[in-house]
């Protein structure tokens, strides 16, 4: 018998970050911490709500959309290489990713493209 995950119990976890997010960090490395994502690592940021995200039906399973944020501050120079959602009242890590490895000049802005999780399950 095949393994099955509703579409409801992929949500929650989908929900869980929707509702908790509240800031979006470009990083130097892969943080493995809050503390890593918003002080030691981090290169740009900028706010979130729950209005960056949706969740639906993809072509190959259920994924969260966060949308693109333009204009992100520049606090620290260095190589882009991972992007993450954070809450900053809880100080918690909830999702961390790679991204195209660019340069980030301290005092510029920095764009970031809307991009997917994916089903967030291994099943």
């Amino acid at each position: 018998m095949g393994k099955v995950a509703p579409d409801r119990m992929i949500d929650s976890a989908f929900e869980f970050i929707t509702g908790s997010a509240t800031y979006y960090t470009v990083c130097s490395g892969s943080p493995a911490t809050y503390a890593d994502a918003k002080t030691n690592l981090i290169l740009a940021g900028i706010d979130i709500t729950s209005a960056c995200f949706a969740h639906a039906d993809d072509t190959s399973g259920r994924k969260l959309t966060i949308t693109a944020k333009t204009s992100a501050s520049i606090t620290a120079s260095g190589s882009a290489l991972a992007v993450c959602l954070i809450n900053i009242a809880n100080t918690g890590l909830l999702y961390v990713t790679t991204c195209t490895e660019q340069y980030l000049v301290s005092g510029g802005t920095v764009d970031i493209p809307s991009w997917k999780i994916n089903n967030c399950l291994n099943i």
